[in-house]
């Protein structure tokens, strides 16, 4: 799973935001719960404290406080019930207390006094040091004829404390559960919301200049979604037109230079030829001939460009053996790397068949190969070699020339870039070799790879796909 990916922060985030909101009602129910638990459980002793205070001891001066006690027993009974009922003169003295309850829950002689400074009527928790705990409800009663007493009634916090641990345990195996739950639907959810996206940038990876025709699918919502993709379409059908006018423009000027380049070379060479001319004047006239060639071979190789871009590449398809056509080309070169002293070897095994138009995968070669030897000083190696993987055929050409610099590598297929012509060995050319290298490869559905160390020299990998058996 793609932790970066925007359906997971949105899962992430959606899991975040619920495990808080959760949380916080998980802990105001609790504490609502447990509040009306213990209010109510107190009101009842309250509502007790107040009978036993209004029907007992407000006649206690003439009824007798031994007639209070045993009303209070037979009526309440509260070792039976499991309550603690104490009744404590105004002097401090305890007129009554109740015995241990049923339950054993507390110990009533360890529920210390209530103490002086509190309301006529109040309540409290009484935390006792055996681990039990008692809600009291106090109420002070002023008898008809004189004398106060103090009235408390309690019972066990202990079915309380019990029933909100139970809320509490469910709380926290319900909370995680409906927040898993949650966070799966909403990751779900996003991911059928973000589909469209996907098979947005599935479509857009695969448009390149040679298929500007494709469009973006559109998903007919009127969303957000449905609106970048008709731009992005928009953008596209901008991008066609322009790159149209472009090879359009390229193809025709190459196609009208080539006319009048040759006509000027001629010209200049019969010019050359004339015995009469002025020694001064020929060397100018052979200078500019090397140039009108040279400026003939940039147009020839904008014109083979302009073509490729067409797709003109796969109008001859054959099958044929990359090791027999590089074996074949390296000795048609041989004579170029001898003058210059560079010795190439070739290393080739079984037959590397791939699909391909043979003039144009030549012509690879020879583009790699003279690069080779252009840039490796005398005395220097060219190495081809040419194999296979499971799914490739690879041809390599290393040399031990003088490299390509790091920040150069990534532009060298770029059209009509070069590297600072002092690398070579004096021979500069137009920047568009490699890049007629480039736009081959990708016409057979290949690609050229570049590893380049300043001072020990280069390798370039042509990778190609296989033919099929």
């Amino acid at each position: 799973m793609n932790t970066r990916s925007i359906r997971f922060r949105l899962a992430a985030w959606h899991a975040v935001l619920l495990t808080a909101v959760f949380a916080l009602l998980g802990g105001l129910l609790y504490a609502t719960v447990k509040r009306y638990l213990d209010d109510t459980l107190l009101e009842t002793q309250a509502r007790r404290a107040r009978q036993i205070a209004g029907t007992l001891l407000a006649n206690a001066p003439r009824t007798g406080e031994a007639y209070v006690v045993r009303e209070i027993k037979a009526l309440y009974d509260p070792e039976l019930s499991d309550r603690f009922i104490r009744v404590t003169r105004g002097d401090g003295s305890v007129l009554y207390v109740s015995g241990p309850p049923n339950d054993q829950s507390f110990d009533p002689s360890r529920v210390p006094p209530a103490g002086a400074g509190h309301a006529a009527e109040f309540t409290r928790l009484e935390r006792l040091g055996d681990g039990g705990s008692v809600l009291i409800a106090a109420f002070r009663e002023e008898a008809a004829q004189g004398g106060t007493y103090l009235v408390e009634v309690g019972t066990s916090a202990g079915p309380v404390d019990r029933l909100a641990r139970h809320i509490l345990e469910l709380l926290a195996l319900g909370i995680p559960l409906v927040i898993a739950v949650a966070a799966a639907g909403g990751y779900l959810l996003a991911r059928q919301a973000l589909k469209p996206v996907e098979e947005i940038a599935w479509k857009a990876a695969i448009i390149t200049q040679h298929n500007l025709s494709e469009r973006l699918p559109v998903a007919r919502t009127g969303d957000e979604l449905e609106r970048l993709s008709s731009a992005l379409n928009l953008m596209i059908t901008r991008l066609d037109e322009a790159f149209g006018t472009s090879k359009r423009f390229v193809a025709d000027a190459s196609h009208e230079l080539r006319t009048p380049l040759t006509v000027i070379q001629g010209e200049l060479e019969n010019l050359a030829a004339d015995p009469q001319l002025p020694a001064e004047l020929r060397d100018r006239v052979g200078s500019t001939l090397e140039e009108v060639e040279r400026l003939g071979k940039i147009v020839q190789k904008l014109f083979a460009l302009s073509r490729l871009d067409a797709g003109e590449a796969q109008a001859e398809w054959v099958r044929l053996d990359l090791a027999a056509l590089v074996s074949a080309t390296a000795d048609q070169m041989l004579l170029l790397a001898e003058d210059r002293n560079i010795k190439v070897t070739r290393e080739a095994g079984e037959p590397v068949h791939v699909m391909g138009d043979r003039a144009r995968l030549k012509q690879v070669v020879v583009n790699l190969i003279d690069n080779a030897v252009k840039y490796t000083p005398p005395g220097g190696t060219v190495r081809l070699k040419v194999h296979r993987d499971s799914t490739h055929g690879i041809i390599e050409v290393a040399d031990t020339g003088v490299g390509i610099p790091p920040e150069a590598v990534p532009l060298v297929f770029e059209r009509f870039f070069r590297v600072d012509r002092e690398r070579s060995t004096g021979e500069g050319g137009a920047g568009l070799g490699l890049a007629i290298v480039k736009s081959i490869c990708a016409a057979h559905g290949g690609r050229v790879d570049v590893e380049s160390v300043v001072g020990s020299g280069s390798r370039f990998s042509v990778i190609l796909p296989l033919a099929a058996v």
